[in-house]
């Protein structure tokens, strides 16, 4: 009766964790103590449940876990920041990598800026163009004509 105990406990010790991290990491562990679980009800030795708690573990990990993440990934595409990438900003303030300065305006809002280039300054007034996204800064660079 311990076993089964210790297999509940388990089960339920990674579940929570997987439920407070949902980064794929102890559902399979979970699988493998619901498997321990299982024969500690049907009377099996500890060394059979242990067994099973690893092979299950191991096999859901290793087949399953790719799947699972492949899946997940699917549905990922462009963040509302990658629609910036390419869009034409005002420059409110003067970009100037080595000194650290730079601020555009796109759709209302200010970003801070920095050149593609560190030798580029892009002065205020001038209109860029947004090359791609770092942190919080937007990398600019001239409007091409």
């Amino acid at each position: 009766m311990n076993a089964i105990y210790t297999w509940l406990l388990l089960t339920a010790a990674l579940l929570v964790i997987e439920a407070m991290t949902a980064g794929l990491t102890t559902i399979w562990f979970a699988g493998g103590a619901v498997a321990a679980l299982v024969l500690a009800f049907l009377g099996m030795p500890v060394w059979i449940q242990t067994g099973a708690f690893a092979a299950v573990s191991l096999v859901l990990l290793l087949i399953t876990r790719p799947l699972a993440l492949k899946y997940m990934k699917k549905g990922q595409g462009a963040t509302s920041l990658d629609r910036l990438i390419g869009q034409e900003v005002l420059v409110t303030e003067q970009i100037d990598n080595l000194r650290g300065t730079g601020e555009v305006q796109v759709d209302g809002q200010y970003w801070m800026a920095r050149s593609v280039d560190n030798d580029q300054i892009i002065e205020k007034g001038e209109v860029a163009m947004v090359r791609s996204i770092q942190g919080v800064k937007l990398i600019v660079g001239k409007r091409i004509a």
